[in-house]
């Protein structure tokens, strides 16, 4: 009887614990550390310049390396001059069977 009331505290504390945290999540989601603020604001700042897919604040020295790299990769595996970047597509199809024979000879 007193482990089964015991069980029961514990599991309404455990909820009562998941709810707090849920609500606190929420209030504590603004950073009160000044550097931690910083550093938030520099990931946001960066997600929206990494928007579009393409490298943030690039050097004319790091897209130049960027493109002797795809280049060599282009001629390494045979890359047609498509996008080097973009994930191969594959079409298979299947193949052509001929009937079965099914007489027994």
């Amino acid at each position: 009887m007193l482990t089964n009331q015991l069980q029961q505290a514990a599991r309404m504390l455990g909820a009562q614990a998941r709810r707090n945290y849920g609500v606190t999540a929420v209030v504590m989601s603004k950073a009160t550390d000044p550097i931690q603020q910083l550093f938030v604001n520099k990931l946001r700042e960066y997600k929206s310049k990494s928007a579009d897919g393409k490298l943030v604040d690039p050097t004319p020295e790091i897209e130049r390396e960027l493109k002797q790299e795809l280049e060599k990769l282009a001629k390494q595996y045979g890359g047609t001059g498509g996008d080097m970047t973009a994930f191969p597509t594959f079409k298979f199809e299947d193949p052509k069977m001929g009937p079965i024979n099914t007489s027994s000879s």
